[in-house]
């Protein structure tokens, strides 16, 4: 059985962050980091690299060498523990868990490899025995992580039974084609006789987010039988995370969540968020299926497995790019992955014809939108909205602490359908008392919970409730979130210790609200003002206006979160003003229909900072990969491949890059 450990407390504070990054997150809490504990009995079925496979393929080349720096790391923090050396030896011990994050992140099907297993074993076990952490692990969230092995390996158990599909059934009625094969008709076998039970799960919340998710295919202009493949992924849960760190609805790893727009930080995940994560999973599909040149079963192996591993298995089928073709070279969850998703849609779109009853539809994923001005317990905006606390967190699931979160611009909250008055009513008579401002306290030396509690005039049990996986043993360095009362005259005032500071702070540089001032135009560009509409999102006005979303942001001096009606700043190049200037008039559909025409004309998709002709000289480091170096200096994958000549994503220590500069 699969556990997960939750990496949080100490290991948030250790990352080994680039000089220009540490400058600019210091103290800051990351995310919490969540890695798989193996077991004895997986390691049985895991593949590993034969000496000729690794001679023969340069991709085995070099995972093998990434393990092998990583056990040396691994090796390294032992020795510094011998020579008493604990900050060396903490250090290595960071290195070697980003390592291995990164690792799995870049390649997820290295978790099947049995050498990388009992890697990850090793510095796993380093860095439990280093904080002394015992007691059991918290398993994986979602039930479809309890079938999913079982599920993608249905290659040679099957009976060779057929399954006759309902009378008229064509499969060219679909733009993605759910063909019927034997490894299609093993899925299904597995779905109806094997594990229905699971199935039945997936048709009752279908009933909940499937609208919902209609809706959004049909707006970005993909097929609407794809939202099946929400099934297979996550189950239909927005909260699930997998082994890989992958999260929500769509499975979404942190950077390519970024790239559409989700944000994630120490407050909120937008990967978890059923309306977002939707929208970016349809423009994710749109884009693969564009990458494979219109062929939907490939655009899917491509939203399971890396770009690399699908090129490998393409390269051993000869170069041709089939999925069918390809599919005894993939890993064996990319095989079970593709005839999994059009199981699922068979047996969901007739679900009668396969003996299933109709889910009674309650309700649906819709909602109310309200502003609340910084950090209210959601205790307390449940009880204004006539709810238990987890309703709310059902319908906010984006939301990762106790509170909304802090910061210089409201939240919007989402609350049942129809309660906004009633919810508003109490709000606006809500005494201050209840609206906290948030203290990060730097645990120090000799410092204990008791000790920070009485500093602060606040209880232990606040100080449990506002830090997910607070433990009696804390850390120098640690940081600890104290919800210090509103109009109390501890929050940052002349007797604050030197080690605190207001919530705020953090919020900003962790990515959401900033409060710095806004960017200056680039040169060459003219100023252009849009109005936000429903089911708009950054990246979706970024793409609109040609740029990216991070631009979009410190022009206007926002996270993320934007509201309807909100007028936002954006910047395009003089000689294309009469083109954008048309955007803010134009629907949904003219925009999709924009963009598409613009695809087909093939007017340049390079960013501004692509666009100035001005680089800056940077070698590569051990660990680092085109995405973080990207994100570092403000500009794209693609624009460092293309100023590079890059043919692929492959970087090596010791290169040296041009990387873009903006204007």
């Amino acid at each position: 059985m699969l556990k997960k450990i939750m990496l949080t407390g100490a290991l948030a504070g250790m990352f080994v962050l680039p000089a220009q990054a540490q400058q600019q997150q210091l103290n800051v809490p990351l995310p919490e980091i969540e890695l798989p504990f193996l077991n004895p009995i997986e390691l049985q079925g895991s593949q590993s690299w034969s000496p000729a496979s690794v001679q023969s393929d340069p991709l085995n080349r070099e995972l093998l060498q990434r393990v092998t720096d990583i056990n040396r790391l691994n090796f390294m923090a032992m020795e510094a523990q011998v020579d008493d050396d604990l900050l060396l030896a903490e250090d290595y011990i960071t290195q070697a868990v980003e390592a291995l994050q990164s690792l799995m992140n870049e390649h997820p099907e290295v978790q099947n490899n049995r050498r990388f297993n009992e890697t990850f074993r090793s510095v796993m076990a380093e860095y439990h025995e280093f904080y002394g952490m015992s007691g059991p692990v918290i398993s994986f969230e979602g039930d479809i992580f309890e079938i999913r092995d079982d599920f993608f390996s249905q290659d040679d158990w099957f009976d060779g039974s057929y399954f006759a599909m309902p009378p008229g059934f064509d499969e060219q009625n679909f733009d993605v084609p759910l063909i019927i094969n034997t490894q299609v008709n093993n899925q299904i076998h597995f779905l109806t006789e094997r594990r229905p039970e699971i199935m039945e799960r997936w048709l009752e919340r279908s009933t909940y987010y499937f609208p919902m998710m209609k809706r959004i295919f049909e707006e970005e202009g993909v097929p609407i039988e794809l939202i099946h493949l929400s099934m297979i992924e996550s189950g239909l849960v927005p909260v699930a995370r997998s082994r890989a760190r992958a999260v929500g609805l769509w499975q979404f790893m942190q950077a390519t969540g970024a790239a559409y727009g989700l944000e994630v930080n120490w407050w909120i995940d937008e990967r978890r968020d059923p309306e977002k994560s939707t929208r970016a999973a349809a423009r994710h599909l749109r884009d693969l299926h564009r990458t494979w040149n219109g062929d939907w079963h490939m655009a899917l192996a491509g939203y399971n497995i890396s770009p690399r591993g699908l090129r490998r298995a393409i390269n051993l089928s000869g170069g041709v790019r089939d999925f069918w073709t390809i599919y005894p070279h993939l890993p064996r969850e990319t095989r079970g992955y593709v005839p999994g998703f059009i199981a699922a849609a068979l047996v969901a779109m007739n679900h009668e014809d396969f003996g299933f009853e109709t889910p009674v539809t309650t309700r649906v994923y819709e909602y109310d939108v309200v502003e609340i001005e910084g950090s209210v317990e959601l205790r307390v905006l449940a009880q204004f909205a006539g709810i238990s606390t987890q309703e709310l967190r059902n319908l906010n699931p984006e939301l990762l602490r106790f509170a909304t979160p802090p910061g210089a611009r409201p939240y919007p909250l989402k609350i049942p359908k129809g309660s906004r008055d009633t919810f508003l009513a109490e709000y606006r008579q809500m005494p201050e008392s209840m609206r906290q401002t948030l203290v990060v306290h730097t645990v120090r030396r000799g410092e204990t919970l008791g000790a920070i509690a009485n500093r602060y005039g606040v209880t232990v049990r606040a100080l449990y409730g506002a830090n997910d996986n607070l433990t009696s043993l804390i850390h120098p360095g640690q940081e600890v979130i104290i919800p210090v009362p509103g109009g109390s005259n501890v929050a940052i005032s002349p007797n604050t210790p030197s080690n605190a500071r207001e919530a705020r702070t953090l919020t900003a540089s962790a990515g959401s609200a900033s409060s710095q001032a806004s960017a200056p135009a680039p040169a060459g560009t003219v100023r252009l003002s849009y109005t936000v509409r429903s089911g708009d999102t950054v990246g979706h006005i970024a793409e609109w206006y040609n740029t990216q979303a991070w631009r979009v942001r410190s022009w206007n001096n926002i996270g993320n979160t934007i509201r309807v009606g909100q007028r936002l700043n954006v910047y395009v190049p003089a000689n294309q003003q009469e083109y954008f200037s048309q955007v803010t008039q134009m629907s949904r559909q003219q925009k999709n229909q924009m963009m598409a025409e613009r695809r087909r004309s093939g007017i340049p998709q390079n960013q501004i900072a692509a666009a100035s002709g001005q680089t800056i000289t940077y070698t590569v480091r051990r660990n680092d990969n085109l995405h973080n170096i990207a994100r570092a200096h403000g500009t794209t994958v693609n624009a460092i491949m293309q100023q590079n000549n890059l043919r692929n994503s492959v970087i090596r220590p010791g290169q040296t890059l041009q990387i873009p500069v903006a204007r």
